[in-house]
């Protein structure tokens, strides 16, 4: 914390006669605030910016002429003002707002991810006289945040399982090609999410991504959505209307949930895919489609083949390379990565600086088997966070409390058995990341050397052979 922060959080209000009883003037004022590395802004009670100083210069990309006596929500654009501004916050309780996070879009257009604290300005006979705001640019903390999880992420899908792994390898492969893909696995896995990242990673990043759930859409208005229609096909029909395979022309197209179409409708698909053209309703002639097709579904296409459903020629289309992604109850291992990404997703979204999630509340939530995977997942991060204003989620924080996860769908185990899978799942990454040095495992977790033994022979944790002959040393 800054000094400026020290005297922010002090009392929640800067003397504005403090300068004159030190004898400063506003020359060496405005050195001081120069001096700061963090960006500090004062208002009015008019809410127009007073104070500016050179570090908010650098962060917001606005020069001081230019910010002061602009109100501050024109200069100071962050997520948290049109949601809940802390300086509006301050004033009207009088309570300073330290190290809330966020972001806010600089002079180019720029997301800048930032800490905020705020104060009361008072004059010398105590009348609020407008407030100060520091922020810190958390640029450098961010992308070290992400270089260190990097090896986690692929886009927005983050895993640290054996299986999502070998999938994140597999995708830069078939990013690289223009073959079609099929993804396959239960509803809220993370299908569409793998599509985007295979279409980011692809030479066809630059040009559109498109994505339609076909079972969303009866037949004709699945159509009429995917091939477009000429003006006059039916009543209604006042313009031409392009389809979604000319949207995503150079680009990609999703086809969620390809395996609740109808018949009729996949022999439309399979002529598209064998010809590359598409022909509009009420259109006389085809149009050649340059786009990628990425399938999805949570079917069993090899029954629906057996039973008529689907069919055979068109899935030997859509299946030149199938990708199956587990569910969440198979790679449990990934719930407390997946809980810190919600977390730090619902902070910027909501511009609240909740800090994490309790031992106790992570265990509850590893009980669970998720029929709804990572999307049940991240409604009850969403859920928590209504009830959580800041500090750490706790169990009463989620759905129905423990009540919900001692529930027979937990597949039978019990607190105390979700308890001792989270503290392996610890102790194997910390072993893994001091390369299985028993000391470095042990003070990275924070207990001595011994109590890391003790709790290894419990869990039924072995530190691995080195070389097959000797144990890693401390």
């Amino acid at each position: 914390m800054t000094a400026f922060d020290a005297m922010l959080s002090a009392n929640n209000t800067i003397d504005m006669n403090t300068a004159t009883k030190q004898h400063i003037s506003p020359e060496a004022a405005a050195a001081i605030l120069d001096s700061i590395s963090d960006g500090v802004f004062t208002i009015d009670d008019k809410w127009q910016i007073s104070e500016f100083n050179k570090a908010a210069e650098n962060i917001t990309g606005i020069s001081r002429q230019e910010a002061i006596g602009r109100p501050c929500y024109e200069v100071f654009r962050a997520s948290m003002c049109e949601v809940d501004c802390a300086m509006k916050r301050t004033l009207e309780t009088g309570r300073s707002v330290v190290n809330r996070t966020g972001f806010i879009v600089d002079s180019e257009g720029r997301r800048i991810p930032i800490s905020v604290s705020t104060a009361l300005l008072r004059d010398p006979a105590g009348r609020i006289i407008g407030g100060a705001e520091t922020f810190r640019d958390l640029s450098i903390v961010e992308a070290l945040r992400k270089q260190l999880t990097g090896k986690y992420q692929l886009g927005d899908l983050v895993s640290r399982s054996p299986a999502m792994q070998e999938i994140f390898r597999l995708v830069s492969q078939v990013a690289a090609s223009t073959s079609t893909v099929l993804l396959c696995g239960e509803t809220g896995t993370g299908k569409e999410l793998l599509a985007r990242a295979i279409h980011e990673l692809s030479a066809r990043a630059e040009n559109p991504f498109i994505a339609i759930n076909c079972g969303a859409l009866p037949d004709t208005l699945l159509e009429s959505e995917l091939f477009g229609y000429k003006a006059g096909a039916f009543t209604g029909a006042n313009k031409d209307k392009p389809g979604r395979f000319a949207q995503a022309r150079g680009g990609t197209i999703f086809l969620d949930e390809i395996g609740d179409v109808s018949q009729a409708m996949q022999v439309r698909l399979l002529r598209v895919l064998q010809e590359r053209k598409i022909e509009p309703l009420g259109g006389t002639s085809p149009m050649d489609v340059d786009v990628r097709v990425l399938a999805a579904t949570h079917r069993d296409l090899g029954k629906m083949l057996e039973s008529g459903q689907f069919r055979q020629d068109l899935f030997y289309r859509i299946n030149v390379m199938k990708i199956d992604i587990p569910p969440l109850r198979k790679r449990k291992e990934d719930i407390p990565l997946l809980v810190e990404h919600f977390i730090q997703k619902f902070n910027r979204i909501q511009a609240k600086s909740v800090e994490g999630i309790t031992a106790e509340a992570i265990a509850l939530l590893m009980t669970h088997d998720y029929p709804g995977n990572i999307r049940e997942l991240e409604n009850l991060i969403e859920h928590a966070f209504v009830l959580c204003e800041n500090g750490w989620i706790e169990p009463h924080h989620l759905p129905n409390g423990p009540a919900q996860f001692s529930s027979g769908r937990t597949g039978g185990r019990n607190f105390h058995e979700a308890v001792n899978a989270f503290e392996a799942q610890l102790i194997r990454d910390a072993m893994h990341k001091n390369h299985y040095s028993r000391l470095e495992t042990a003070r990275s977790l924070g207990i001595h050397k011994t109590t890391l033994f003790r709790k290894m022979k419990a869990l039924g944790i072995e530190f691995p052979e080195h070389d097959g002959r000797n144990r890693l040393t401390g």
